[in-house]
């Protein structure tokens, strides 16, 4: 199977980290300690810029969690939509093209999901195969690919579209003065990502390039399920995210890579492009410095980080798509991975 092209779509409010870390000074400037542990994080978190669902003073105001939620189905609609078409119209493909539709999001709930929702918008077949995902966070994007995958092996003729939406703006909480907040609010950005995925004798029939996923591999860490992901209550989703992050990237994700590619003939000397979420500045130097890959290895990664930040289940698609732009040569290996809730790790190993 090939991952034939990536779409995306974005919020247009977008701000700079400064004028995001000003608005919370503003919020809890009350707290003189607070606005300093903010300057500090936010200025350590690798982003310049992101992408917001609403208008950066909109934040500021009281609300609730069906009035937040409620925003989010509206806005995730629309830049699912908008992603959908930009991964398919380039490839002369349509909705009604598709033959199964995986979708992820972990900063709304919907029922009917958002894939059933944007099939009475597109013009989808009614007998598309759907699988909405929930719950993955951050792993999802890879996961999904690897899913996907899975699917075409036993469907070579058939064409798979993932799209992962996430609006992490929404999931703030005003009276949330956590320090996992305050990482939260230095971090994560808005917007969506679309993949489309073709079966090897339909890709052929198409004459669509891009890589072929040959292997993946899922890792589930037992007794880590206190390090990432949502306390919900009345409030909606209070973040947990725990500082021993890019520790277990550091023991844990470069092992299981090792392992993972030794089984099938590799290691990590053999990959020339590097895809991984973009989790943050620690995560990306812990991976980095436990795989010792060179400066350059995760170049896209730290660039998507720095330009719309951590974007959950889309980042490490939006990697992959500027990975693509570089048009890697036929036989160039690349490495797909994310970390999630779990606490757990998805790989996926590709070749052009």
């Amino acid at each position: 199977m090939r991952i034939a092209a990536v779409g995306r779509a974005f919020p247009p409010h977008v701000h700079t980290q400064a004028e995001v870390s000003a608005l919370l000074g503003s919020l809890w400037g009350d707290e003189p300690r607070l606005r300093e542990r903010i300057a500090g994080v936010h200025a350590h978190a690798g982003v310049e810029t992101r992408h917001f669902a609403r208008p950066l003073e909109e934040y500021l105001e009281p609300s609730t969690f069906g009035e937040r939620n409620g925003v989010w189905l509206e806005t995730a609609l629309e830049l699912g939509q908008r992603a959908v078409l930009d991964a398919l119209v380039p490839l002369g493909l349509g909705p009604g093209d598709v033959d199964a539709f995986f979708s992820t999001t972990i900063t709304g709930i919907a029922c009917p999901a958002l894939d059933v929702r944007l099939m009475n918008r597109l013009a989808f077949r009614t007998d598309v195969k759907r699988t909405p995902l929930f719950g993955l966070g951050c792993v999802a994007g890879a996961a999904g690919i690897a899913r996907a995958a899975d699917y075409l092996r036993a469907y070579p003729d058939h064409v798979v579209l993932l799209l992962a939406v996430e609006l992490c703006s929404l999931t703030f909480q005003r009276d949330d003065r956590s320090l996992a907040q305050v990482v939260a609010t230095g971090l994560f950005g808005d917007g969506a990502a679309a993949v489309v995925l073709v079966g090897e004798r339909r890709a052929r029939a198409l004459e669509l390039a891009g890589p072929a996923v040959l292997a993946s591999r899922s890792v589930f860490y037992p007794g880590t399920e206190d390090i990432m992901g949502w306390d919900v209550s009345e409030n909606g989703f209070r973040i947990l995210l725990s500082p021993r992050v890019p520790e277990l990237a550091r023991e844990r994700l470069a092992p299981d890579v090792r392992a993972f590619l030794g089984d099938l003939g590799h290691e990590p000397g053999d990959v020339q492009r590097w895809i991984g979420h973009p989790g943050g500045p620690k995560v990306l130097s812990a991976v980095s410095e436990a795989l010792e890959l060179g400066p350059d290895a995760l170049a896209a990664s730290y660039s998507v980080l720095s330009r719309v930040g951590n974007l959950s289940s889309a980042s490490v698609l939006l990697v992959l798509r500027e990975t693509l732009a570089t048009e890697p040569g036929p036989g160039t290996r690349g490495l797909l991975f994310a970390m999630g809730p779990a606490f757990c790790s998805e790989l996926v190993l590709l070749e052009w």
